[in-house]
């Protein structure tokens, strides 16, 4: 059982890499801005309507996941992704692009993310915050991958109509055989001679989504997330032309392979160091260093090694809170509703995804540079610590509202 429960954890990892090309859009900015003479405030919608449309479905696909199991969540969202990358390339309107680009990969990334968490939390409660990492890891890893294969190779040697198409079908590939490994443990399971440790401050019961909503905990939880994830959100949404109008398209390239190895390294290393330290230490000492590292990234953009620099460090932030986020709901609220219980604390993550192109894109229109973005992603940052600092491991609130019997 000890070698089996690694198997879902394959197939969780080739989902998220190929979803992760959602955090690759930014590679495509520039060739359609070229072609259809669209400004960066319509392109940046494309993204967040992408974001919006994953959050949303994403609650739908958890409760999903929690009644039939991760197969079919899984199934659906790999066919809608590699669908929409298709359909893709045969844009010629910005409702086109909205349409295919927007909502259908942004609805295939909700059912497909909607599966690894839970699966890891399920199987792994002993390793729970290194697990999620690396399945989530994936996800960010999936941006250094292809993003710096099409910005690299495919864009230039073949146009973004091809590029499109190619990773359609290289996605749909890669889903169709995570999906066949991805599998729940047999009810009740728990590894071998395992006792939570200090990192996971667990409640003693599963707890309901309406009796989660009952502690205040998850609202302090839910305004962090969303401010934190408000920097990285932003840095995505515009990396390759914040990138080429910096320093120049061929470090815009290079920042992919950078800012992907900070999302990875961040959701796997402090997925690990919050089994260690803890769930909230770990996050406040992120959205602080992030509070520091968005303001600091935009008035050193233009020195090569700063500029790497800062931005490994943006994403790495980013990339912790999508990693302990989800291991602090499974600890807090238990894993039999998981998939309902993460995706209403994951619609934090969708609003941020409106508010960080929204500033980036409507500040660029305005004044020409990015300034007032960063410095007001630095700002939301510090609210989150505040929010994390009154957020607690809810047992005492859990056990006062917990009805086990009730669905």
């Amino acid at each position: 059982m000890t070698e089996t429960r690694w198997l879902p954890v394959v197939g969780g990892v080739l989902m998220n890499l190929a979803l992760g090309s959602l955090y690759a859009w930014s590679v495509f900015v520039l060739p359609l801005e070229k072609e259809f003479s669209w400004n960066r405030s319509q392109t940046s919608w494309v993204y967040t309507v992408a974001i919006v449309s994953f959050a949303l479905t994403f609650v739908a696909a958890g409760r999903l996941q929690d009644l039939k199991g991760p197969r079919i969540c899984a199934f659906i969202g790999g066919v809608l992704v590699s669908a929409g990358f298709l359909l893709a390339s045969q844009t010629s309107s910005l409702l086109a692009l909205y349409s295919f680009f927007g909502l259908i990969v942004g609805i295939g990334n909700g059912f497909g993310y909607a599966t690894p968490t839970p699966v890891a939390s399920k199987w792994f409660p002993d390793k729970r915050g290194l697990v999620v990492g690396i399945m989530v890891g994936a996800y960010g890893g999936g941006q250094a991958i292809f993003g710096t294969l099409a910005n690299a190779y495919l864009l230039p040697s073949f146009g973004w109509r091809a590029t499109f198409q190619t990773l359609g079908i290289i996605f749909f590939i890669m889903t169709m055989i995570g999906t066949a490994l991805i599998r729940n443990p047999p009810a009740g399971y728990r590894p071998p001679n395992w006792t939570p440790g200090k990192g996971a401050a667990t409640v003693s019961h599963d707890v309901t989504t309406r009796d989660m909503l009952a502690t205040p905990t998850f609202y302090f939880l839910w305004i962090a997330y969303c401010l934190g994830a408000t920097a990285g959100q932003m840095t995505i949404s515009q990396l390759v032309p914040f990138g080429t109008a910096s320093l120049g398209a061929v470090v815009a390239t290079y920042a992919l392979v950078v800012t992907s190895l900070g999302n990875a390294g961040g959701r796997i290393v402090s997925g690990a160091l919050s089994d260690a330290i803890g769930r909230l230490p770990t996050l406040k000492a992120m959205v602080l260093l992030s509070a520091v590292a968005m303001p600091a990234l935009f008035l050193w953009r233009a020195q090569v090694i700063p500029f790497f620099v800062l931005v490994a460090v943006v994403y790495w932030c980013y990339g912790t809170q999508l990693s302990v986020f989800a291991s602090t709901a499974a600890d807090f609220y238990g894993t039999k509703h998981l998939g309902m219980n993460y995706g209403l604390l994951f619609t934090a993550w969708g609003v941020a995804g409106i508010l960080g192109p929204f500033i980036a894109g409507r500040v660029f229109v305005t004044f020409g540079d990015y300034r007032y973005a960063f410095y007001a992603a630095g700002a939301f940052a510090l609210l989150a610590f505040l929010s994390l600092s009154m957020a607690h491991a809810p047992h005492r609130q859990a056990a006062a509202v917990a009805k086990p019997a009730r669905a």
